[in-house]
């Protein structure tokens, strides 16, 4: 089962929920704002991005960098739960695998 994980207002989102809308693609969606990601999926999208699966560009980011530059494992799977904003979107699973982070149209094409 295929599933994104965002926010419903941001515009990255709204495009990629449109293209597997119009291309029949069946997915569950799973919005932030009314469910928190667990540590154990911080920790896989971690695995599987490299990195904290956060958008270091965006304004959220910029005003906690300290924080997460100084911060344990710990303090940063809580300042991701706690700034849900911060998390790069949308993040698309298909069966427990994290297939992208943000609107891939190769990965999300793929899909099609």
């Amino acid at each position: 089962m295929i599933k994104m994980y965002g926010i419903p207002n941001c515009d990255t989102v709204k495009k990629a929920r449109k293209f597997l809308d119009e291309n029949g693609v069946d997915f569950e969606f799973i919005d932030f704002k009314k469910v928190t990601p667990t540590e154990k999926e911080i920790k896989s999208w971690k695995k599987s991005f490299g990195d904290w699966p956060v958008n270091k560009r965006g304004t959220t980011f910029r005003k906690l960098k300290d924080e997460f530059e100084a911060g344990s494992d710990r303090e940063i799977i809580t300042l991701i739960s706690e700034n849900l904003s911060v998390i790069k979107r949308p993040i698309l699973e298909n069966n427990g695998k994290t297939l992208c982070f943000g609107f891939d149209k190769e990965v999300f094409g793929n899909l099609v």
